[in-house]
C-alpha cells in the first residue's frame, strides 16, 4: 500500500459545473484545514460541459461555506482520471454506475456522497460507544504524518462499507442530490440542503482521525 502521496478523492456529477465542483472545493477547503497536504480533491461529469466554469449559484455556495469556485474547468470523466484514485464520491446512484462501467475495479471504492457520510457517521457512532480513542500521534517528519492519513483513507472505503447495512435510507433516493441545473433558485438551494449535511460528515470524520504531529519533547 502507497502511503507517500496525499489521499485522491473524486467527485462526480453529470455537466460537472453544478454540484461535482461544490463537492470539490468545500471537501478541498475543509480537508486542506484538517490534514493539510493530505487530500487532492478533483471533479468530473459523465456527460461533461468541457471546459465551462462552474453554475455561478454553484459558486456562490462555494464562497457562503469558506471555499474557492475560481479558476475552474469542466471536464470529461474518463478512464485515465479515474487511474490511481482512492475514492469516488459521486452525486446519484446512476452516477456510481456510470463510473464503474468505466472501471469496474472501483467497485469498492465508489460511494453516492450520502451515503458515505451516513457511513462514516455509523463508524464514528461506534468508536465513541467503545470508547475508541484518538489516533496515535505520530514524529515531526511530514511523511510520517501524511503516510498514516493516507493509510487511513486507503483503508477506509472497505470499513465504511462493512456498515452499510446500518446506514441504508428509509428511501433509496436520498442517496442521490438534486439536479438544479437550469433549474430554479430554489433547486440550487435544494441541492445545498443535501450535500452540506454530507460534507460535514466527511469533514467531521477527517477530523477525529487525523493524526496529530508530536513534538518530541511530550511525554507518551
Amino acid at each position: 500500500m502507497d502511503t507517500s502521496e496525499p489521499v485522491k478523492i473524486l467527485t462526480v456529477c453529470t455537466g460537472n459545473i453544478c454540484r461535482s465542483p461544490v463537492a470539490e472545493r468545500l471537501l478541498q477547503a475543509g480537508l486542506d484545514q484538517a490534514v493539510p497536504g493530505g487530500f487532492v480533491v478533483a471533479s468530473a461529469g459523465t456527460r461533461a460541459m468541457v471546459g465551462d466554469p462552474m453554475q455561478p449559484l454553484s459558486a456562490d455556495i462555494v464562497r457562503t461555506f469558506g471555499g474557492n469556485p475560481d479558476n475552474f474547468a469542466a471536464r470529461q470523466l474518463t478512464p485515465k482520471i479515474l487511474r490511481g484514485v482512492d475514492l469516488v464520491l459521486t452525486m446519484t446512484s446512476a452516477h456510481r454506475g456510470e463510473v464503474l462501467q468505466l472501471d469496474a475495479a472501483l467497485l469498492k471504492r465508489t460511494f453516492t456522497i450520502r451515503e458515505f457520510a451516513r457511513m462514516l457517521d455509523v463508524l464514528v457512532q461506534r468508536a465513541a460507544a467503545s470508547g475508541g480513542s484518538a489516533p496515535a500521534r505520530d514524529d515531526d517528519d511530514d511523511g510520517g504524518w501524511l503516510g498514516a492519513n493516507t493509510a487511513f483513507w486507503k483503508s477506509l472505503p472497505a470499513r465504511a462499507a462493512g456498515v452499510r447495512h446500518l446506514s441504508l435510507p428509509a428511501d433509496a433516493a436520498e442517496n442521490d442530490i438534486v439536479d438544479p441545473y437550469r433549474r430554479a433558485p430554489e433547486v440550487y438551494r435544494q441541492m445545498e440542503d443535501e450535500l452540506a449535511p454530507a460534507i460535514v460528515s466527511i469533514l467531521r470524520h477527517a477530523r477525529l482521525n487525523a493524526p496529530a504531529r508530536g513534538t518530541g519533547a511530550e511525554s507518551p
